[in-house]
């Protein structure tokens, strides 16, 4: 946490001692003379602790803190009011300021209760931090599998976790990967350090440097402060880097050379800053298919992978849908019992799951709200998943007499594929049970845009 301190007050002697006794204590300190320069102040550099006289023309102090507090709940507010104003400061107080400091007062005394208010943020900080961790520890329990294939998996997380080495974990859309990238660190000797998860496919390229490396201020428009970027935050501990296969060849050699040197360069600094993190990364696509087209660096690859883990799609194990669909059923309905019935069972046994884990989860959550009883019934499940594969099968093999063009077929095949799953190739080759490439393949083949 950046240690500055916003100081607001008329009185330019006491501006004065209050900004040397903090510098010299090591804070970084910022001076307003009125209250709305602390506030412009304010909104640019936006500091955790404000130190504001509550008698000011214009603009009070306590003026102030109702502002800051209205847009900033969690920065703390320290109130300095006369001696024959008490009555002022504790009215701040029941409305959200601090601590406050009554004139005249030492350089002990303000030094102390600032301190104590970065104290109070880094336990609160800390106490969101555990919190946090806590629950993703739970959430362990949703590692659910008896099929061989994820009890290799399995045996090879436990086996992989205690080490340092770089892992990449691949498998479709859904299949569980960052809850296996959780796993791997718990399951290291960093687990009381962060896990800090980036997904390189939901941040515009222009930005993912910035939050990857950091930026210091006035690096670029809007840069107002420095801001550790996420391999800072993950110092120690474990980052996380899905979708890896959506980074842009921009930023791929920039992220080779930090992990062969272990050293950031924030946008904009001069200087290199050493770090010490795990990498964990995952991806749905196939990044060797990837490295021939020349979209993915070849040396990065391998820096990435040392050891790969390789989620199976949950229609090639399907003896683990019985056991999900009761680790869920469970795990939503609270302290009702829930059980589903042999029947729909076996529909969801036949259902081919394009969207993995992710997918079950969601279609058991919907069957506990919309249920007519403690067991679920086949009339329980939504449409897509009671639809048996003879009847989706006949639907395509109902051929006219006249014949019908193959290539027409494919291409239709492909269009409802790519519509049914709302254009996400992953899910869509999934359905089609192709590689994502070959259906990349087949829609420059015949022109298929979403457009």
């Amino acid at each position: 946490m950046q240690k500055s301190v916003l100081v607001i007050d008329d009185d330019d002697s006491l501006r004065r001692v209050i900004e040397y006794t903090l510098d010299e204590a090591g804070f970084k300190v910022l001076t307003a003379s009125d209250g709305r320069k602390g506030l412009q102040l304010f909104k640019e550099e936006l500091p955790p602790v404000v130190l504001t006289d509550i008698q000011m023309p214009g603009i009070s102090g306590y003026d102030v803190l109702q502002s800051i507090r209205t847009s900033h709940p969690e920065v703390r507010v320290i109130i300095v009011t006369a001696f024959g104003t008490v009555e002022q400061a504790v009215d701040a107080m029941k409305d959200g300021a601090f601590d406050y400091l009554t004139k005249p007062f030492s350089r002990d005394e303000l030094t102390l209760v600032v301190k104590r208010a970065f104290t109070f943020l880094e336990l609160k900080e800390e106490n969101v931090r555990l919190k946090q961790e806590l629950s993703v520890k739970v959430d362990f329990d949703h590692l659910v599998g008896i099929s061989d294939a994820m009890q290799t998996v399995f045996e090879r997380v436990r086996r992989v976790a205690p080490s340092d080495a770089a892992v990449l974990i691949g498998g479709e859309s859904g299949t569980g990967k960052e809850l296996i990238a959780r796993a791997i660190h718990y399951g290291s000797s960093r687990r009381d350090g962060p896990f800090v998860p980036v997904n390189c496919a939901a941040i515009p390229a222009e930005l993912l440097e910035s939050e990857l490396f950091g930026h210091v201020k006035g690096a670029f428009t809007g840069a107002v402060r420095d801001r550790k970027g996420k391999f800072e935050q993950a110092n120690g501990g474990t980052l996380f880097l899905d979708e890896i296969g959506d980074l842009s060849p921009h930023l791929q050699p920039k992220l080779l050379r930090v992990l062969q040197e272990m050293e950031i360069e924030p946008v904009g600094a001069d200087q290199l800053r050493k770090i010490d993190v795990r990498i964990v990364s995952a991806s749905n696509r196939n990044l060797e298919e990837e490295i021939k087209t020349g979209d993915f660096r070849e040396d990065l690859y391998y820096r990435l992978s040392v050891i790969p883990v390789n989620l199976p799609p949950l229609r090639e194990r399907k003896q683990d849908i019985p056991v999900l669909v009761q680790h869920f059923l469970d795990l939503h309905s609270q302290d009702e019992r829930l059980e589903m019935s042999r029947e729909a069972m076996s529909k969801m046994m036949t259902y081919l799951w394009p969207g993995n884990v992710r997918e079950l989860q969601n279609v058991v959550e919907q069957v506990i709200i919309l249920r007519r009883g403690k067991t679920i019934e086949v009339q329980d499940l939504p449409q897509k998943v009671t639809e048996t594969v003879v009847s989706r099968r006949s639907q395509v093999l109902n051929l006219p007499e006249g014949g019908f063009s193959l290539v027409e077929l494919e291409k239709e095949a492909v269009l409802q594929a790519l519509q049914r799953c709302n254009w996400n190739q992953t899910r869509a080759a999934a359905f089609l049970q192709v590689p994502r490439h070959t259906l990349v393949y087949r829609m420059e083949k015949y022109a298929i845009t979403r457009d």
